[in-house]
């Protein structure tokens, strides 16, 4: 692709996927990273790059979401809390993660995201576990600290792992959890972020122009999260996914 081409390609992208990652709360990295990744950089570039839309979506998510009180503080702290030494860990995987198994890894990701917004009803209808529980409190924990290695090592948000676990474990509606969740994205991208940058990871500009995107795209997002009816939204998204997922698949064979 021309670079010139790329300029407005990084836009629109970082601007989809602000849209979509702030109606359904899982971070908008879930997007950029398969696209940068397509476009050959290697994985601590696509995880760091990616991770400046991130932040810029969570940052523009939780503004909205402030100003419409949905966001549960005392959760999200407790939850970002235990993600952050996660982010961290991430950030170090990343550099040592060999391409071809960061494809295939991305790929179980995306098929996982796509299986979980498809059949989404279904596991918010079920009924919440109890947190009284010393084996509920270890998924609770464990599944929160594991969102953070996701997070910086892919560089697409813990959201795909954070809004399950409100919504099954602690119980909040979709209508809570979304916004929750990107409080807690906010803080543990910005700290796989800042861990990215001391090790000399990102691409500057794809990252300022994916930002500005999301940024722009993270605001329309939060608006018409209550006005759209997800459902034909999760199954596109979730087809979407599956089809990206062969992609990486594919060319994780045909080149290694």
């Amino acid at each position: 692709m021309e670079e010139f081409l790329l300029f407005p390609f990084f836009v629109i992208v970082g601007l989809i996927a602000g849209i979509l990652g702030s109606m359904i709360g899982i971070g908008g990295g879930i997007i950029i990273s398969p696209a940068l990744t397509f476009l050959g950089l290697t994985p601590p570039q696509v995880a760091s790059t990616s991770l400046f839309a991130v932040s810029s979506t969570s940052i523009s998510s939780t503004i909205a979401y402030a100003r419409s009180k949905k966001i549960q503080y005392a959760l999200g702290i407790k939850m970002a809390l235990l993600s952050i030494p996660g982010a961290v860990v991430g950030s170090y995987f990343s550099t040592y993660i060999d391409p071809g198994y960061f494809k295939i890894l991305l790929a179980i990701i995306l098929v996982a995201t796509g299986i979980y917004l498809m059949y989404r009803k279904s596991i918010s209808n079920g009924n919440s576990l109890s947190l009284e529980s010393i084996w509920v409190k270890i998924l609770f924990f464990s599944g929160t600290f594991v969102a953070g290695i996701i997070s910086s090592l892919f560089g697409i948000g813990g959201g795909v792992v954070f809004v399950p676990l409100m919504i099954v474990i602690v119980g909040l509606t979709m209508y809570l959890a979304a916004p929750t969740s990107q409080f807690v994205l906010m803080i543990t991208s910005l700290v796989g972020l800042t861990t990215h940058i001391i090790l000399g990871n990102p691409q500057y500009l794809p990252a300022v122009l994916l930002s500005i995107g999301s940024f722009a795209g993270a605001q329309i997002g939060s608006r018409l999260s209550t006005k759209l009816s997800e459902q034909k939204l999760r199954l596109i998204l979730g087809i979407t996914f599956f089809g990206i997922a062969l992609k990486l698949v594919l060319d994780f064979y045909q080149f290694g």
